[in-house]
């Protein structure tokens, strides 16, 4: 595994393109920070100041702090759809079948590479909660404050599934744009499907069933925050309540979901004449 994962980070830190994306999707998510240090003047009455508001409480913190983290996900993406257009636009994917390296160990290496990027993702962010909360929050027991860390496990796997899914794109189709442009497409699909069967049957029917496709079940991963922060804002508005959680059956899904993706991403690789 250490040396599928070393020859990976290898051809990625040896690109000028990949290694800039690389550092953006580690700087990106400490605008978290200045989220929490951002201070708001009201028409010259009062200036709101976000840190204040209770919104980085524990353990609010680590559903705050991981939604908005995952929205950066699309610059890494790019660099897992360019290291397999990278393979075949420069014939190394080629090279390394020919010096010996398995077509599952080719796959394997891509995986890897995921799934560390995934991890030091997730810790990055864990500790930047920490920070945020241990200086904002009003709560400091430390069962309070670990309270809801499963919502790093949920953007690990988010994470995770994103980018096997962008392995796939890549896989699929050869090209870099072309495989973010599925992207879109596989997006609208979703919702295409959802509006036919809500038209056909009713839209709970069509909410279960929308909830297992591939980018809702990523999404379903870590919901809104906004909506549990106005909750704890207007205890007395009843009409606000959600399920928020994370929820087990959600991080099977996406899991599957990830399996799939690398499984066919193999098949592609396996039956393709290179």
């Amino acid at each position: 595994m250490l040396r599928l994962l070393n020859l990976e980070l290898q051809k990625l830190l040896l690109n000028r393109t990949s290694k800039i994306l690389i550092l953006i999707s580690f700087v990106l998510p400490f605008f978290v920070i200045l989220l929490s240090s951002l201070k708001i003047n009201v028409f010259g009455f009062f200036t709101l100041e976000l840190g204040e508001l209770g919104i980085f409480n524990f353990p609010v913190i680590w559903h705050l702090t991981t939604f908005f983290a995952s929205q950066f996900k699309f610059f890494f993406a790019i660099v897992v759809v360019s290291m397999i257009g990278n393979e075949y636009s420069n014939k190394t994917i080629k090279q390394n079948l020919i010096d010996g390296l398995s077509k599952k160990e080719f796959i394997l290496s891509k995986f890897y590479a995921i799934v560390f990027f995934s991890l030091i993702s997730t810790v990055l962010i864990g500790l930047i909660s920490l920070c945020i909360g241990l200086y904002y929050s009003s709560y400091t027991e430390v069962s309070i404050i670990f309270m809801e860390t499963e919502f790093l496990l949920a953007y690990f796997v988010k994470l995770l599934g994103f980018f096997s899914l962008c392995l796939f794109f890549g896989m699929l189709i050869k090209r870099s744009a072309f495989a973010l442009a599925f992207l879109f497409i596989l997006y609208i699909l979703e919702w295409i499907i959802f509006g036919l069967i809500t038209w056909k049957f009713n839209s709970n029917l069509a909410e279960k069933i929308q909830n297992l496709f591939p980018l809702k079940s990523m999404y379903k991963l870590i919901d809104q925050p906004f909506q549990r922060i106005s909750m704890s804002k207007f205890p007395d508005k009843a009409n606000l309540a959600y399920d928020y959680g994370v929820h087990f059956f959600e991080i099977v899904i996406v899991l599957v979901w990830t399996s799939i993706f690398i499984f066919l991403s193999y098949r592609l690789l396996k039956k393709r004449d290179l």
